[in-house]
């Protein structure tokens, strides 16, 4: 139809631009609880070889759960909307033994530690 037919038959209101929708953006409240409880899980439990999530892995699991497809702005946003926080993941060697530091910190640091001669620690200055 061109627009001085459809200005015609519905005056000004038929030239203004319509809204398309386009898809629908959210997941329905069932798809969104089993999403979550899909990542609760843990990445490794859904087949990845680390703990780390990422939009792409999470678009994944919604792509093999839920049947729908979506860009990873959408679902970082979808994320925050259902909680979830970016987080940076700390990066810490797995055989890492917390007692053993803590030692090392008490007896071998104080013997490594460079200090300036003279230097008196701040709480015996007074």
């Amino acid at each position: 139809m061109r627009s001085c037919d459809a200005h015609e038959s519905g005056g000004k209101q038929a030239l203004k631009v319509q809204f398309s929708p386009g898809r629908a953006a959210t997941l329905t409240d069932r798809q969104c609880r089993k999403l979550v409880k899909v990542l609760l899980k843990g990445a490794m439990a859904n087949g990845f070889s680390t703990e780390l999530w990422t939009t792409r892995r999470v678009g994944s699991l919604i792509e093999q759960h839920c049947g729908v497809r979506f860009h990873r702005g959408h679902v970082a946003r979808l994320l925050h909307d259902l909680g979830f926080s970016c987080q940076k993941p700390e990066r810490r060697a797995l055989e890492r033994d917390e007692e053993k530091i803590e030692e090392w910190k008490r007896k071998r640091w104080p013997q490594v530690k460079k200090t300036l001669r003279g230097w008196v620690p701040p709480r015996l200055c007074r």
